[in-house]
């Protein structure tokens, strides 16, 4: 009798059937109100409204679908061997086990939130915005960081030593950068690009003497087509290094321009001038008008100054409000008989002066 109880008191590694018992309910308990609160909070998730910070339980949702059923498994298991007694050596493996599955479940939840946040800048940009290989680019990294800190963390709590490991990979990682030290520049200017977005496919740059209309961005190089039709390329390091002057982001060109008449203009006449150049300016759709002076005495002409906003970035606009502007100028002056100057020169003869 006291052997049968002994019996039933260590039925198998060391607990009682009691326990196995106990453990097996808390087992299937856990294990069927865990997906059950997964999916309870992800129903009142997906209830609330937009409005309702739709960032942050976009993300929250993001999670709980990459929560994967076996990760589930591992804690119920987990919870159900807190009921029993389980021999050393077998307790090291199943921890390593359960460390593993955990490490595992992180990994894809960091994974999840880079996809997350790249596919949410992807949605905010405009179609026609650099940076769609870049941040695919942007993603890969995300993900390979992550992972491999999951890797080294799921080591280091296995009670494996990951120094050494760590200072090797920070020397191969400086060996590999020093050796493609060009490529890598021109790969973070294009994270650059892509981020912090200062131009965009189809905008007109100038860079020194370069002017030209951007037709690609890549991950080593940008693409621009020139006025005169040939294709310049440019590394993206070299491009960000630049003073870049961006038109495409021009929303309303500053025009100045001059114009002389000749020094015989009576002063009654040079003083409805001004006038005249606001009004040729004013008559013009798109344009707002800022000044217009007598600004100096030339060489060989009275010089006028004025200057005009033309509200619109097109320079075929630009070009076609100048032209309106300097015809109607031309029709108040044959109006009011003001005369344009020219380059003139004058020459005395010395023997008509003396006599």
């Amino acid at each position: 009798m006291n052997e049968v109880t002994e019996l039933g008191a260590h039925l198998f590694l060391g607990n009682d059937l009691r326990s196995w018992v106990i453990a097996a309910i808390q087992f299937a308990v856990w294990f069927t109100v865990l997906p059950l609160v997964r999916a309870f909070v992800a129903g009142r998730l997906k209830a609330l409204k937009p409005e309702q910070s739709a960032a942050p339980l976009e993300l929250m949702l993001t999670l709980l679908k990459n929560t994967r059923r076996i990760f589930l498994v591992v804690v119920a298991t987990w919870l159900a061997l807190r009921w029993l007694t389980i021999p050393e050596q077998l307790d090291r493996w199943i921890m390593g086990a359960l460390l593993l599955v955990l490490w595992w479940q992180v990994a894809m939840w960091g994974t999840a939130t880079v996809h997350h946040f790249v596919d949410q800048r992807r949605r905010r940009d405009d179609p026609m915005s650099p940076g769609a290989a870049s941040l695919n680019i942007l993603r890969f990294v995300g993900t390979a960081v992550v992972w491999s800190v999951a890797f080294l963390m799921l080591l280091a709590n296995l009670g494996i030593d990951i120094t050494a490991l760590i200072a090797g990979l920070g020397i191969g990682g400086v060996a590999i950068a020093l050796a493609v030290q060009s490529v890598l520049g021109d790969l973070l200017a294009s994270l650059s690009i892509a981020l912090d977005k200062p131009f965009k496919v189809g905008d007109f740059l100038t860079l020194g003497e370069e002017k030209g209309t951007v037709e690609h961005i890549g991950i080593k190089s940008t693409r621009l087509r020139s006025i005169s039709g040939e294709q310049i390329i440019l590394s993206n390091s070299g491009l960000l290094s630049s003073r870049v002057r961006n038109f495409g982001l021009l929303y309303e060109r500053r025009i100045v321009f001059k114009i002389g008449i000749v020094y015989e203009t009576p002063r009654e006449k040079i003083a409805q001038v001004p006038k005249m150049l606001e009004r040729a300016i004013s008559a013009q759709p798109k344009t707002r008008f800022d000044r217009a002076h007598f600004a100096a005495f030339g060489d060989f002409s009275l010089n006028f100054e004025a200057a005009y906003f033309v509200l619109d970035p097109s320079y075929v606009t630009y070009m076609d409000i100048q032209q309106a502007i300097n015809l109607q100028i031309c029709e108040e002056f044959e109006k009011a008989g003001i005369e344009f100057a020219y380059p003139t020169v004058v020459q005395y003869n010395a023997e008509l002066r003396k006599d």
